[in-house]
């Protein structure tokens, strides 16, 4: 039996609600590390650097990327995401499962790099939900919400390289499914 952990890459489009089910998942299930990406975009009311995101300006990225530091990185919406490559690769090598909460385009290139993640795509109950979704969090123009409802058209056509896709209808329902995802890939005889 493997004593390494398992990579948990969660992903869908912008407003799906991926930072919800996290959060919920990691309630329900404390010894799943939480992997802190790296942004250039501005925080949003009540984030936290180094808790929420760790919050760069370009030039730091751009060091970040220059020295090969992040395991996969984006830009989306003007903005860049990364996953800070040390941590993941240490969670792992420790025994411990750790979870990505990231844009697709970043998890397809992790896909890339780690074919043996567990790849959860996670989808709103439907389109029109999504966008109600991104007009109440208040915090989007009408164009980037149009930009974003656009991105994630096609971002849903993506979800063939997944392993797995879980609606979030209801968080505790969300999280029940990606933990009995957790269980049996755990099970697996090839772990």
């Amino acid at each position: 039996m493997s004593t390494k952990g398992l990579l948990i890459v969660l992903s869908g489009p912008s407003g799906v609600g991926k930072g919800t089910v996290c959060s919920a998942l990691r309630t329900r299930v404390p010894d799943l590390v939480y992997s802190v990406s790296a942004t250039t975009r501005s925080p949003r009311l009540g984030e936290v650097d180094g808790i929420n995101y760790f919050f760069k300006n370009r030039e730091e990225f751009h060091a970040m990327i220059e020295n090969d530091q992040l395991l996969e990185y984006a830009e989306y919406v003007g903005n860049y995401y990364g996953t800070p490559r040390d941590f993941v690769e240490e969670t792992i090598a420790g025994g411990k499962d750790i979870v990505l909460e990231i844009e697709v385009q970043g998890a397809l290139k992790v896909k890339e790099k780690f074919p043996d993640g567990i790849f959860i795509f996670l989808t709103p109950p439907s389109l029109d939900e999504l966008k109600d979704r991104i007009v109440g969090r208040g915090t989007e123009s009408q164009a980037t919400i149009d930009h974003r409802m656009s991105v994630a058209v096609d971002e849903m056509e993506l979800i063939k390289h997944y392993d797995y896709a879980v609606v979030n209808d209801e968080i505790n329902l969300a999280c029940k499914r990606i933990e009995s995802i957790i269980i049996a890939e755990h099970c697996k005889v090839k772990k």
